[in-house]
């Protein structure tokens, strides 16, 4: 069977070519427009020498030149590596590398980082250069600008053969221990979970209908699939803001009329304590989504009296594409709660010795089957089989079920930090921390914080002799990770509390 994810944005060029389909502050893109674009970029990957099957990163914030860039690789039949764009030089060439990327599409205010990354891989042939200004043609030396390589491309007018179980999109997630793995995700599952995601507001509200306002980043699966590829495919309009800041989402609600938000948790606690928030009329919008994190209860319950709308809290991960369950409109929502699994989607629980948790209200570990499962982690056939057991996903995260099937957060993959609705693996974090001169032993754990759910917090012992400040550790930690992975806080210790076998006690260490 042949599918293709740019059909999302075809059929609905087809059905609506004068409708707006993305806007940046007071400029409209309409769906012809996007989809000619997206095919020229296509033709551009082609002249270049891009070829199927090979993979091309982007380092882009929520700008159109995503959007085109993302369904023009698929024009062009070549999966995409969104990047986080708070990335570090060092962790885009892992990055890079690690996917075989052969071209990094980065926006010109990433420029510097992007450029230090692409010189360190060998693998990365092109470096094409986007920027805010449409008419700008040129690109600083050795990279290229990319509307100048659309104004010369034959657009590629058709969708390549690409089968529903090939690689369309390469989502990086860490583990708990190691680097950052490739998540390979299939046409068929990103196509579905969009148009799952479509279904989930209310009844009422048409899909070519959707206004969404566009704050969470389109690198990130839950930004791409429920906002990005759901609304597009349903014909509706897409508002992009480039950062998160309460009075733009505020601002831009009111402006454009925005009937739809998706957000994290702290988007939530940030507009509902926003001090001005009275000043602007939000009276259109009618459906919001929450996910990423988990949603207090409290301010779910606030932010409904407040907009008088219903917050529907789901989960997912990057390697369920992301969907995997949610609270409903046809049901009752129970504030607390994920909800339950999606249409096609099946849940269990599984204990320590991976037998299956049946009663209601028993802890056990998510366990996830359906069409939204990833193909595999790339290039990682062991860590593929230890996460994808008899067609069974293991998250790693702790729920409960109740009496009416809707499961429950309990406890998250043991050492993952949730800061903002990024996740933090402090491995990662602490393999930065090893490296100093003056760190002897290194743990990172989660504390709690009031608007980001959790901070990052690094508990160290010095090598004897050796000296080092909590701001020495932090700015070094700024110069080798992304600004949401570096801990605010440092503490420091003789020892850290271990095992018999030598492991380092976390669990002593957060009920310090």
């Amino acid at each position: 069977m042949s599918l293709n994810l740019a059909t999302l944005l075809r059929e609905s060029a087809r059905a609506r070519p004068d409708k707006a389909a993305l806007t940046l502050a007071d400029r409209s893109i309409p769906y012809a427009a996007l989809h000619t674009a997206a095919q020229r970029f296509a033709g551009a990957l082609r002249a270049l020498g891009v070829r199927p099957g090979q993979h091309v990163a982007l380092m882009l914030p929520n700008v159109p030149h995503f959007t085109i860039a993302y369904f023009g690789a698929h024009y062009a039949a070549t999966p995409v590596v969104p990047l986080n764009v708070m990335l570090t030089p060092d962790e885009i060439a892992y990055h890079l590398e690690d996917s075989d990327a052969v071209a990094l599409v980065a926006w010109e205010g990433f420029y510097d980082q992007a450029r230090a990354a692409f010189d360190r891989v060998d693998t990365c042939q092109h470096l094409l250069i986007a920027g805010a200004d449409p008419s700008a043609r040129t690109a600083p030396d050795g990279a290229a600008s990319v509307p100048a390589l659309m104004d010369a491309a034959t657009p590629v007018t058709e969708l390549p053969d690409t089968r529903a179980d090939d690689t369309a999109v390469i989502l990086y997630t860490s583990g708990t221990t190691g680097r950052p793995k490739g998540a390979e995700l299939t046409h068929f599952n990103l196509f579905y979970n969009a148009e799952l995601a479509q279904k989930l507001g209310p009844p009422e509200q048409k899909s070519e209908d959707m206004v969404a306002l566009v704050v969470l980043p389109l690198f990130h699966s839950f930004g791409q699939t429920v906002l990005q590829n759901a609304v597009l495919g349903g014909g509706g309009t897409l508002v992009l803001v480039p950062r998160f800041d309460p009075r733009v989402a505020l601002e831009t609600m009111a402006k454009h009329r925005v009937n739809f938000f998706a957000g994290v948790p702290t988007m939530y606690f940030a507009l509902l304590h926003f001090p001005e928030a009275e000043r602007f009329d939000l009276g259109a919008l009618r459906h919001c989504v929450s996910g990423g994190a988990p949603m207090p209860v409290e301010v779910m319950r606030a932010f409904d009296t407040k907009y008088r709308v219903n917050i529907l809290e789901g989960y997912g991960l990057s390697e369920t594409s992301p969907v995997a369950s949610f609270n409903l409109h046809d049901r009752p929502k129970k504030p607390g709660s994920i909800g339950v699994p999606v249409r096609g989607v099946e849940f269990r629980l599984e204990d320590d010795q991976g037998q299956v948790v049946d009663a209601a209200g028993a802890p056990g570990e998510i366990c996830i089957k359906g069409h939204n499962v990833m193909k595999s982690y790339y290039k990682r056939p062991e860590a593929t089989a230890e996460s994808i057991k008899d067609g069974w996903f293991h998250s790693g995260d702790i729920a409960t079920r109740d009496a009416d099937g809707y499961y429950f957060i309990v406890d998250r993959k043991k050492d993952m930090i949730l800061r903002g609705g990024f996740n933090v693996y402090p491995r990662e974090v602490e393999e930065v921390l090893y490296a100093h001169p003056a760190v002897a032993e290194a743990a990172v754990i989660g504390v709690p914080h009031e608007s980001l759910g959790e901070e990052v917090k690094a508990v160290l012992a010095l090598k004897p002799g050796a000296r080092a400040t909590a701001d020495d550790i932090v700015a070094y930690c700024k110069d080798h990770l992304a600004a949401f992975k570096y801990p605010r806080h440092v503490e420091f210790r003789d020892s850290l509390p271990k095992t018999a076998t030598g492991k380092i006690l976390k669990r002593a260490l957060r009920g310090a």
